[in-house]
């Protein structure tokens, strides 16, 4: 029973997976079921066995978003037991996973999250407020440490974190790719430290 089960949640991720990447070229309201099971090999009746509809499909992608946030913070607890260091590396992630995934900034940015009824808008709201708590726990490990500036508030640093790469991410997607976010993300990463290290009195 626990292979099937297994079997059942590859099939699924997959399935997430290829909607993904549908929705990098075509975004949420041209999202059919056909392309993505002919990515997979499949034919759409398999996909039926996983998901009813495209409103689960889309929910599914928006999990599994977030399942990739949440790897990334992971890893980033185990590279290192500097704070700052694990900031850099998950803003280094993160960076990678929307410019490798181009459907995700399609998908958020899209009238059907914003204005349908499906609650994918409340979905997305507790996956990236989940997401900021995970980043202001390290901001708070920083400052009990002393590597971060103890009287500014975690959650909001942890929020001026995130808008290092949502804002970019909106150019990027805007000018096609023209924007660079990567080396954006690094220019503010340097402003980030600046504003967070406490300063050396004398």
């Amino acid at each position: 029973m626990g292979t099937i089960k297994r079997k059942t949640q590859v099939r699924r991720e997959q399935i997430a997976q290829a909607a993904l990447e549908e929705l990098a070229e075509h975004g949420p309201a041209e999202l059919k079921l056909a392309p993505i099971a002919a990515r997979l090999g499949l034919v759409i009746s398999a996909i039926y066995r996983h998901y009813s509809s495209k409103e689960e499909i889309l929910n599914a992608v928006i999990e599994l978003i977030g399942s990739r946030l949440e790897a990334n913070v992971s890893e980033a607890s185990r590279i290192s037991e500097n704070p700052l260091a694990r900031l850099e590396f998950l803003l280094q992630r993160h960076v990678a996973l929307v410019r490798q995934n181009s459907g995700i900034p399609r998908l958020l940015f899209s009238g059907e999250v914003f204005g349908g009824g499906s609650g994918q808008r409340e979905r997305l709201f507790r996956l990236i407020d989940g997401y900021l708590a995970r980043v202001a726990e390290i901001i708070g490990e920083g400052q009990l440490a002393g590597s971060i500036r103890a009287d500014v508030d975690a959650p909001t640093l942890a929020v001026h974190f995130l808008g290092i790469v949502q804002p970019a991410v909106i150019l990027g997607h805007l000018s096609d790719g023209r924007f660079d976010v990567a080396r954006h993300a690094k220019k503010a990463w340097r402003l980030f430290v600046d504003a967070a290290v406490p300063r050396e009195e004398g």
